[in-house]
């Protein structure tokens, strides 16, 4: 699974929707990826908790098994 993660998070190139992501960790026994996000100060960038939601929803549709994304 973490292989999958980090093909989809590589693709993205590492930001998503002017936000920057980093891969933390995948437990995939449990489907939780936990992922770094660097907010920066830009009118064009989503808040931490909407990019992490639409991340989770992404992750969720690319990559069988991911149950919930959370920053660290």
């Amino acid at each position: 699974m973490r292989e999958k993660v980090e093909a989809v998070l590589a693709k993205m190139g590492y930001s998503f929707l002017g936000n920057f992501i980093t891969l933390v960790d995948v437990k995939e026994r449990e489907g939780i990826v936990k992922v770094e996000i660097f907010v920066p100060v830009s009118e064009e960038a989503l808040s931490e908790e909407m990019a992490l939601e639409m991340l989770e929803e992404k992750l969720q549709k690319a990559v069988p098994g991911v149950k919930k994304v959370v920053a660290i």
